[in-house]
């Protein structure tokens, strides 16, 4: 282990795509919604029109699922012209509530470790994810991995303040805390700017918004497999 990790305290991991499956659930319900609205628009149309309408409402309903099944409806009336009768509307609120119920099954290699991490008592193990609220503490129950962490935090949006927030409210330095996340915009640089360390573990899909190009950092470390954590942590 580099010396300059010898002073972690907190390790913090993100949830969605991090500790279990979640953006492919998103993106086979963006699939079913396309095929409900091909009489009156192309997938491509209906995929576009999506993310336009999340990003024009990010910052009034920020991110989730809830908001992404606002976006679902809002996009559905548009580019069917208003012709949306209300049948496929309640299935496209049946499509959001499943989000709201997927099993969040724990990634390869997740629970191993942080049952090593755990038992090591060396560090504070916390989660800290985007999101909605009862959304997410949701999703951490299901997944069984509860267990292993003392804290957790969602919050509406991941920058260099939350971070800073984070730590003060664990009362530890930004050098202190490592921060594990598939997400390299918003797990990893605001991360960076806050002083804390980082490991990215990038999952297989990302979503439009979360894309980010990358950059090296001397405290940032990058892998392909998530027990991977216990040899940067030594």
């Amino acid at each position: 282990m580099n010396k300059k990790w010898n002073d972690i305290r907190v390790v913090a991991f993100d949830a969605d795509d991090t500790l279990w499956d979640c953006q492919s659930w998103f993106d086979e319900v963006e699939r079913k919604c396309c095929e409900l609205l091909s009489p009156w628009a192309t997938a491509r149309e209906v995929s576009e029109g999506l993310f336009a309408t999340e990003r024009k409402n990010l910052s009034l309903t920020g991110y989730g699922t809830k908001a992404f099944t606002l976006s679902l409806v809002e996009n559905a009336v548009r580019v069917s012209r208003e012709q949306l009768t209300g049948d496929v509307v309640m299935k496209l609120l049946e499509l959001g509530r499943e989000l709201l119920l997927f099993p969040t099954t724990p990634l390869p290699e997740v629970q191993e470790t942080l049952e090593t991490l755990s038992l090591s008592r060396r560090y504070q193990l916390v989660v800290f994810t985007k999101g909605e609220l009862l959304d997410q503490e949701n999703k951490l129950h299901r997944s069984g991995l509860e267990q292993y962490f003392s804290h957790m935090e969602t919050v509406s949006n991941k920058t260099e303040k939350e971070y800073r927030q984070l730590c003060e409210n664990l009362g530890v330095a930004p050098e202190q805390t490592v921060m594990v996340g598939n997400s390299f915009r918003s797990d990893i640089v605001p991360a960076l700017a806050a002083g804390a360390y980082s490991v990215y573990i990038p999952y297989h899909v990302v979503w439009e918004l979360e894309k980010s190009e990358e950059f090296p950092h001397e405290r940032l470390r990058k892998i392909d497999h998530f027990n991977e954590i216990l040899d940067i942590l030594g």
